[in-house]
């Protein structure tokens, strides 16, 4: 079975054993569980307002329970364990259930939210929320809304610290679905703080081994140690491989000349052999011209004498 497929089937199996205990403990007043599957079988942690009744006489009723999550649910080896609800007004669930009663036994579905909620408060709740929805006075359909206090609708903190919980009041009109959300009393919510008056700055600050802000500013810098040197170098040598494209490179020899050598030259001997290579030159590129203006010279006579015979 996939993850996702595993995902939804423990999901279901949850929901199903939540509505078995609420059907079989609401009389005990059942305020929620916890489930956790171990190597040694499957944990269920019971929070209900009447211990009591939920063992029942002898274990009689808790054996009960037990067997029939071994048959129903196909459970390895279940093991219930039982804890009093030491707030009752400060278990979402419990209250859901409890407003549920009263107005099926006919309270006024204003005072008994006002009533629920102001319990709740005078608990040391930090908010409260109740919402009722259905027929609530008439045919049509409603919701109907009791705040208290503080209390988050989304985000983490709804998830982690609001205790919510859902019951149903079955009326002749038809049926009421109640919400209840609980901020309970130690709850740490992420907008708190506080301020301390005459406080020492030095007590709330994190401990720099006994220098300041101002002698770790004008120490001067800790040298690199070999190890963080030989890792820059690696790191720039690949980064000028990764950046250059290979290339071949050839080497030559060149001869330059040294300072002695410019010296054994005499300046003078240079310029004369400069000059004479430039007259050779010279006389030489004048002598082609003059023969080819001869040769020019020629070519007209030539022409001339044969016009004149024509």
């Amino acid at each position: 079975m996939a993850d996702e497929q595993q995902f939804i089937e423990d999901g279901l199996q949850r929901t199903q054993i939540d509505e078995f205990f609420a059907d079989e403990l609401g009389r005990a007043g059942y305020g929620g569980m916890d489930v956790a599957k171990t190597p040694m079988g499957t944990q269920i942690v019971l929070k209900a307002e009447k211990p009591g009744m939920v063992i029942g006489k002898g274990g009689k009723n808790i054996r009960k329970i037990t067997t029939e999550l071994e048959e129903r649910f196909d459970l390895d080896d279940p093991q219930v364990d039982v804890q009093e609800v030491e707030e009752p007004d400060l278990n979402a669930r419990i209250v859901a259930d409890r407003l549920g009663n009263a107005l099926e036994r006919g309270w006024y579905f204003r005072k008994a939210g006002h009533t629920t909620i102001d319990r709740i408060m005078e608990s040391g709740a930090l908010g409260a929320e109740i919402v009722l929805s259905g027929k609530v006075t008439g045919a049509r359909s409603r919701v109907e809304k009791f705040n208290r206090g503080y209390i988050k609708h989304n985000g983490e903190p709804a998830e982690d610290i609001v205790d919510s919980g859902v019951g149903v009041a079955v009326m002749k009109l038809g049926t009421i679905g109640v919400q209840v959300k609980i901020i309970p009393p130690e709850a740490e919510l992420p907008d708190d703080f506080e301020v301390y008056d005459d406080a020492e700055v030095e007590d709330y600050v994190a401990d720099t081994d006994g220098e300041s802000v101002e002698e770790l500013l004008e120490g001067e810098p800790e040298e690199a140690t070999e190890a963080e040197e030989a890792a820059d170098e690696a790191a720039a040598a690949e980064a000028t491989d990764d950046a250059a494209p290979d290339e071949e490179v050839i080497e030559e020899a060149v001869d330059v000349p040294t300072d002695e050598d410019v010296e054994d030259v005499d300046v003078d001997e240079l310029e004369e052999a400069v000059d004479e290579e430039l007259d050779e030159d010279v006389e030489a590129e004048a002598e082609e011209l003059m023969d080819e203006m001869d040769e020019a010279d020629d070519k007209s006579a030539d022409a001339d004498e044969e016009e004149a015979e024509q």
